[in-house]
């Protein structure tokens, strides 16, 4: 299918060259330069010695050069494996020991943090700076684009390309989603269906280009011939201007984002055209129902949800009408898709009753080197995240819980393991939990529970600081609560669910 399809961009190139394909800080490309670009970046990849299968990282806000690079590594053969730019020096040196990236790529603001985590990553690499002055050991990435040829390398490209996004494990370490292949192209098609996409699309990508779905509409956007507006970061004033001027048609947002908008002032709101907006599509997170009522006032009967993940990709969709019939639901199934409601006797669950939710399709993810991983997320072909889910007469689809510990705040997956061996090496710290509790505007927050050492003493901020210097802004405890003593079974399992309840009793949601 990939052959017989062919490279797109250089389609559009032929067709559309002088069409506009990137816009960044008022800066336009049109697709004709985005294939120049891409050509000599991909030579200049294969002159360093990045070959076919290869792995190729990178670190950077929203901007062309991210851009460029995608569908260079995917010309020259490579497996894109973008980083969270969230992440600490110490987490970033695994995310590229694990991939065992050869070339790796940070913008301006990122490369002292890629240059800390240098100091543990293993072996040789090749580091590129996107911008600024690179430091001695890297190479700047203009400079290797002005050295570089012109040569064609559309021809023999996988239109999709190969990808590997981490996400975080129950163990404490993230796991590379792995799809050699990239996203089946029918499943592309079909997303192109369901949501009515077309090249006179002005698509709007605010969020942060490394969540796997961002990326995803952002690339579909550009293989179907429409214009791409880049936010550099998420800024609400900033979003609602880029709509208007602009006259943005679609975006992808968590609802996090959507309700930092319509937090904005009112004055300002008012001065907004977004009637331009046709699709605002969200999902990552759960979305409250008084959040969805406000987006609809001002937005109009224009949103999308959907439910999925990185490894199994968009699963269900909640359609603009059945937002509001439907409270709670994330829509019905993608059509083609497999998707049963196991109890924990593997036993398929009636309708109203809960059970973990399987998907089964043919382009689901695996985990990069942990094949034991990617066992335990199968069920006889069919592969589950752990939550749990159930459905009504009309096939609507709600998730209702999660069988893991996994936190969703703003839209970014969080695992209290990696969180909570952090806390246990705090000195004064002798037992430590770590759970996510209702927050109107993220979803959810992180809090730890601790039980401090006989004789010692912490403050809050003190372990919400010590969290800090280890792990990323977004994993670090927003509040912290002491107990005398965490709830454990009698074989010395920890209770998490009697922990968790009680800050969620009220909330009328346990996700």
């Amino acid at each position: 299918m990939a052959a017989q399809i062919g490279d797109l961009l250089a389609m559009h190139a032929q067709a559309r060259g002088d069409k506009v394909a990137l816009i960044h800080n008022e800066r336009e490309v049109t697709f004709a330069q985005l294939h120049l670009r891409a050509n000599r970046v991909a030579n200049a990849l294969r002159k360093l010695g990045l070959e076919s299968g290869d792995r190729f990282a990178g670190m950077a806000y929203n901007g062309i050069p991210g851009n460029e690079l995608t569908h260079a590594s995917r010309r020259a053969g490579a497996v894109g494996v973008p980083i969270s730019f969230r992440l600490k020096p110490a987490e970033v040196a695994f995310v590229i020991n694990d991939c065992e990236a050869k070339v790796i790529t940070a913008g301006e603001e990122f490369v002292p943090v890629v240059e800390e985590a240098r100091k543990e990553v293993v072996g040789e690499r090749i580091y590129i700076a996107t911008g600024g002055t690179p430091p001695p050991g890297w190479l700047a990435y203009e400079d290797l684009i002005a050295d570089s040829s012109d040569d064609d390398l559309a021809g023999d490209a996988n239109p999709v390309g190969a990808t590997m996004i981490y996400t975080s494990g129950t163990t404490g370490r993230p796991k590379g989603a792995y799809r050699p292949n990239g996203v089946n192209i029918e499943n592309i098609l079909q997303v192109i269906g369901i949501f009515g996409l077309g090249e006179s699309d002005v698509h709007l990508v605010a969020g942060p280009g490394y969540h796997s779905a961002v990326g995803f509409f952002s690339y579909i956007h550009q293989i179907l011939g429409a214009t791409v507006v880049l936010e550099t970061k998420f800024d609400a004033q900033e979003a609602l201007t880029l709509i208007d001027r602009y006259r943005v048609t679609t975006t992808f947002m968590a609802p996090t984002l959507i309700a930092r908008m319509l937090n904005t002032p009112e004055e300002f709101r008012r001065t907004i055209d977004h009637s331009s907006m046709r699709a605002m599509i969200a999902g990552a997170a759960p979305f409250p129902f008084s959040l969805k009522q406000r987006c609809d006032e001002y937005f109009g009967p224009v949103l999308w949800e959907f439910y999925g993940a990185t490894e199994t990709g968009i699963n269900t969709i909640l359609r603009p009408e059945d937002q509001l019939r439907k409270p709670g639901s994330c829509g019905t199934p993608v059509p083609g898709q497999e998707i049963r409601l196991l109890d924990e006797e593997g036993v398929e669950v009636p309708v109203g009753m809960p059970g973990e939710f399987f998907v089964k399709h043919d382009w689901l993810a695996e985990y990069y080197k942990r094949e034991d991983a990617t066992r335990k997320s199968l069920k006889d072909g069919y592969f589950s995240v752990g939550d749990i889910a159930y459905r009504d007469a009309e096939d609507f689809y709600y998730i209702c819980d999660r069988k893991i510990d996994m936190i969703i705040s703003g839209g970014v997956n969080i695992y209290p393991a990696e969180i909570e061996s952090v806390l246990i090496a705090h000195p004064a710290i002798e037992d430590a939990t770590v759970i996510g509790i209702p927050n109107e505007e993220f979803g959810e927050e992180v809090k730890a529970v601790v039980k401090l050492r006989d004789g010692r003493t912490a403050t809050e901020a003190e372990i919400i600081e010590f969290c800090g210097a280890q792990l990323a802004g977004y994993k670090r405890p927003r509040t912290i609560d002491f107990v005398a003593e965490l709830p454990r079974s009698t074989d010395g399992k920890l209770l998490k669910r009697q922990v968790r309840d009680k800050y969620w009793a009220g909330s009328g949601r346990t996700i």
